[in-house]
């Protein structure tokens, strides 16, 4: 089976979350989508990159999704989202990703 990159774990969490949180209006759901692939990211950036670039890059997951709320203000909510989950897929990329 090919191995799904964790960037693209990571940012399909933080689309799907908002995605699934905004088309079914169940604020609940859509968190339960960022948790699952979060946590299916981190085991990945773990198993790839160590345990301390896994928390950096889950901090940083973390960061993206509480940085997408007051930059929606000024920008819309799709291109917020759309631009923190590809920072954090060229973030996770860069240190988990290209490796190998």
């Amino acid at each position: 089976m090919a191995r799904v990159p964790s960037a693209v774990v990571a940012a399909t969490g933080l689309v799907g979350g908002y995605g699934v949180a905004r088309w079914t209006k169940k604020r609940q759901l859509g968190g339960a989508v960022l948790a699952v692939a979060g946590a299916a990211a981190a085991q990945q950036w773990r198993a790839r990159a160590g345990g301390k670039a896994a928390g950096a890059l889950s901090a940083a997951y973390v960061a993206a999704f509480a940085g997408s709320h007051p930059l929606a203000k000024k920008v819309g909510a799709w291109p917020s989202v759309l631009g923190v989950a590809g920072a954090v897929a060229v973030a996770s990329w860069a240190v988990a990703d290209r490796r190998g």
